[in-house]
């Protein structure tokens, strides 16, 4: 019985197939899942092949939550842009906010990492949320609650719920998506206390 050849890859693709490839890892079980070993065996190399491409399982976390956070503030970005524009409801930000974090995984990976001792696991996410705020910025009316604090509330809100928004809303006995729901209210109401300086 003769074996298929792999496909050869070039170092870049290597690398994109073994984050993509960590990524899915990350929603189908956590990122205690997402090791050397397990991405390698996803896409068909060693871990060896992986150790060469990644120096190390931390590195490739980091590349993990750079790709994650790049897209996170990628969609963010442009539906904050079509809400500004009035295509879109403010709903759809805070839930594609609470998404990424939870569904997505970002914010337990970002937890994780930062409990395995990379203290610097939240720097990419960090620094695309920045770069983010400054371009928003420049959209901002006079009067506006500053992005930078609705940005504030919004995230911290959003990695809170991922982290523990569910347990906690049943030991409070509110409902599981209430958190998204208060996070909506502040974003309105931060509009609404704008609204008349725009008059």
């Amino acid at each position: 019985m003769t074996s298929t050849p792999r496909k050869r890859l070039s170092p870049t693709e290597s690398r994109e197939a073994a984050v993509e490839a960590a990524r899915t890892l990350l929603v189908e079980s956590g990122p205690s899942a997402v090791t050397l070993k397990a991405v390698a065996g996803r896409v068909g190399r060693t871990h060896a092949n992986l150790l060469h491409h990644f120096g190390s399982a931390e590195a490739l976390h980091t590349a993990l939550i750079t790709r994650m956070a790049a897209d996170i503030v990628g969609t963010i970005g442009a539906a904050v842009l079509r809400v500004r524009a009035g295509e879109l409801d403010p709903r759809e930000v805070v839930e594609m906010t609470f998404d990424a974090f939870g569904k997505g995984g970002a914010g337990a990976l970002a937890s994780w990492m930062i409990l395995s001792g990379n203290t610097n696991a939240l720097d990419p996410i960090l620094t695309a949320i920045h770069d983010l705020v400054d371009e928003l910025a420049e959209g901002d009316m006079p009067g506006d609650q500053p992005i930078q604090e609705q940005t504030l509330t919004l995230v911290l809100m959003a990695l809170g719920d991922a982290l523990m928004g569910a347990p906690m809303a049943r030991a409070l006995g509110l409902p599981v998506g209430k958190a998204r729901e208060l996070a909506l209210d502040a974003l309105l109401a931060s509009k609404d206390a704008a609204a008349p300086a725009r008059c």
